[in-house]
């Protein structure tokens, strides 16, 4: 099964960019943006955001997105499940594995690992389920 970028679907591939890329406005946001910024010992003050974070977690979440749609198209995957299964494997596996040993490194703690890398999870479940039907 080799990797063919022509079975890329770019449509799909650019909507769950963009879907995980809001995904991070809200999880950051409202669902755990308190819990973020007290994980990282900073207050909403402190935080003064600059494009380029922004730009690099788009380009982050499209290079995601593109791994996932090769996976998908060189697994033959077509079903919710199926893909929800390999997000999850990429999401935990790859992603939140190689999170956890930096975290481990760099001694950010548990609530900032679990945060950061639940939203990667979840971005990653959202994208395999989405480009495993929409092909």
């Amino acid at each position: 099964m080799p990797f063919d970028p022509t079975q890329i679907h770019w449509l799909p591939v650019l909507v769950v960019t963009l879907a995980g890329f809001m995904l991070g406005g809200v999880w950051y946001g409202p669902l755990f943006g308190k819990a973020w910024m007290a994980a990282l010992g900073k207050r909403e003050e402190d935080i003064r955001p600059t494009p380029l974070p922004f730009v690099i977690s788009f380009v982050s979440a499209a290079g995601t997105a593109i791994g996932i749609a090769l996976l998908v198209a060189a697994l033959n995957l077509a079903t919710l499940a199926s893909g929800l299964v390999l997000g999850a494997l990429v999401g935990v596996l790859f992603i939140a594995a190689a999170m956890a040993s930096d975290s481990a490194f760099c001694g950010t703690g548990l609530p900032l690992f679990l945060i950061q890398a639940g939203y990667r999870v979840v971005y990653s479940l959202l994208m395999g389920g989405v480009l495993a039907v929409w092909r």
